[in-house]
């Protein structure tokens, strides 16, 4: 490394809950069709095995937001989830304040839950509404309809939450731009705090991509589609401030900044991520995806769970880019020395050809894409690249 690497103080904490009562076919997560019952206390008892083995890796290190996704976590009921923080919080050191965010499925929770949830400590909800149409939502394999959806935000926008947001799904099966703008004015009358806005895309491995549904919008439409939408959202007080992510003032996703800032984090549960800065470099983890096979490491005497990955030196910018890049406002040139121990003159003919491409702005010590850098961001993070593909260092005991 050029500069000694510095851990950041501070890291997040996501804790993956992979079952869901069906799996949605466009969807390539980690997440599987939920056992009957849900195996609430087995897992739990795994999710701590698998955080103890991780603690001699941060020990010290300030916990600023917890994330519990899926799946669909809201299979967890409310005391599951917090008997789950109160263990957490006595082994961890949560900064005060602290975002506990939790995903939801409005056709895998009871609306009188949404307080309990905020009681037992979920400071920040997620509702996965994809549509309000019911036609759209079959077509999504979605167990909810138009009317659960909204029943489920309002209850979660009374419930007391300081932030919640609502995901959107465009670019549908036989979706116009009439109707995706109606989706969206549906959502904007609960007057979300945050919106997460995506289009639909045919993930590889997914019954989507191997069979693709009929009627999907052209590539012309799909982009009327999202510059439309994203001009509503601006309009209505939710400026984006990631790809995918609009927010009103002070309720961004504090979490998910973390990740796009190149942040640690760490990752547990089944097929759970994460992110780790040590003086010897930036590590990557993995856990095993099934759940079955995740419990049964994870309980049993393995001293490592899963796999661990140190990033090649040359695969870092790269790395760097392919999460800040997606932040219209940039983040600072010195965070480059900072989250990969090198020089950002390293990497100067890159960023100098992006910006004469119109890809890349750099002004005032703030590095951030143009909106043309946006629309084309993997072209713009594939700048970054280096020829060869690195060689992973894996070390595999599970």
């Amino acid at each position: 490394m050029s500069i000694t690497l510095q851990p950041p103080s501070v890291l997040s904490l996501y804790v993956h809950l992979p079952w869901c009562k069906a799996k949605c076919p466009y969807c390539d997560f980690n997440s599987h069709v939920t056992p009957d019952p849900v195996p609430v206390e087995r897992y739990t008892a795994a999710l701590l095995a698998d955080l103890e083995r991780e603690l001699p890796w941060i020990w010290g290190r300030r916990i600023g937001s917890i994330f519990f996704g899926g799946g669909t976590p809201s299979l967890f009921p409310p005391a599951a989830i917090d008997r789950l923080l109160s263990e957490l919080r006595a082994r961890l050191r949560l900064q005060p304040g602290v975002e506990i965010s939790m995903e939801a499925n409005p056709g895998a929770i009871e609306t009188a839950a949404f307080r309990a949830y905020r009681d037992a400590g979920i400071t920040r909800l997620s509702l996965g509404i994809q549509s309000f149409d019911d036609r759209l939502l079959q077509v999504l394999g979605r167990i909810h309809d138009g009317a659960t959806a909204r029943r489920a935000i309002a209850a979660a926008a009374s419930a007391g939450f300081a932030s919640f947001n609502l995901d959107l799904i465009f670019a549908l099966p036989g979706q116009d731009l009439a109707a995706a703008l109606a989706d969206l004015e549906t959502a904007l009358a609960f007057a979300p705090p945050h919106l997460s806005l995506y289009q639909l895309t045919l993930e590889a491995g997914t019954p989507f991509a191997a069979q693709p549904p009929t009627q999907l919008p052209d590539a012309d439409l799909a982009a009327d589609m999202e510059l439309a939408l994203r001009e509503r959202l601006a309009m209505a007080g939710l400026p984006r401030y990631e790809i995918s992510a609009h927010a009103r003032t002070g309720h961004a996703c504090r979490h998910n900044l973390n990740y796009w800032q190149y942040g640690d984090y760490l990752g547990i549960g089944a097929g759970a991520h994460g992110k780790i800065t040590l003086p010897d470099g930036i590590w990557r983890t993995r856990k095993p995806a099934r759940p079955e096979s995740y419990m049964a490491d994870a309980l049993g005497a393995l001293p490592q769970l899963g796999e661990r990955e140190c990033i090649a030196e040359a695969e870092l910018p790269f790395e760097f880019m392919l999460n800040t890049l997606r932040l219209p406002g940039g983040v600072s040139e010195r965070l480059f020395a900072e989250r990969t121990g090198l020089a950002l003159e390293s990497i100067l003919p890159q960023l100098l050809q992006a910006e004469a491409d119109g890809l890349l702005q750099r002004q005032d010590g703030i590095l951030r894409p143009s909106a043309r850098g946006l629309d084309f961001y993997n072209d713009l993070c594939a700048r970054f690249l280096q020829p060869a593909r690195r060689v992973h260092r894996l070390v595999r005991q599970s």
